[in-house]
This record gives C-alpha cells, structure tokens and sequence, in this order.
C-alpha cells in the first residue's frame, strides 16, 4: 500500500516578492531531501503559480508505507526544513491516503 502525503501552506508574509521568496525556498529545501531521505518514493512540490486566495506551496510526496511516512517526518534532514517552514507560515493543512 503506498501512502500519499499531501501537504499545502499559506505564507504569512504580506508583501508579494517576500512570498515568492519563502516559497521558492520552501520549494526547494523540500525538493533537495530527494536521495537525502531513502524512504522517499516520489516526491513533487511547488509554489502556486496561479494565485487568487490560492495557498502558496504545496507538495505531494509517496512513500511505500506508513514506516516510510514516519521516517521521512523524523529525519533530521526534514526537521531542519520544517524549523524554517514553520517560521515562515500562518496556516497548514495536509492530507495522507492509501494509493
């Protein structure tokens, strides 16, 4: 059973170019744990490019079980990108369902 995590952000940043900046950053801090994180299946994330109340970033990443979902959360890799994440938002909302 393969688990899809899906996770969106809303920045709390007011100023447009300061978004972009944070969610470019936050693009691709997460982007680079590919091959730094073995549980990693897939991985894809990007910021909204569309805008219009539209959240900011959101990423879709699979992991072949809830084990590779639980390792990729721990990794000290991924906790050092969350530190950051979590200073730069104002709302989360995620999602994780079976393939």
């Amino acid at each position: 059973m393969t688990i899809r995590h899906v996770v969106a952000w809303k920045l709390a940043a007011e100023d447009p170019a300061e978004r972009a900046a944070q969610a470019q950053k936050i693009s691709e801090d997460l982007a680079a744990l590919r091959g730094v994180v073995p549980s990693i299946v897939d991985l894809t994330i990007g910021p909204d490019v569309v805008g219009g109340g539209n959240w900011d970033v959101a990423l879709v990443a699979d992991f072949a079980d809830q084990a590779g979902l639980d390792a990729y959360q721990t990794h000290p890799d991924h906790q050092a990108v969350v530190g950051y994440v979590r200073s730069v938002v104002s709302d989360r909302v995620a999602v994780d369902f079976e393939l």
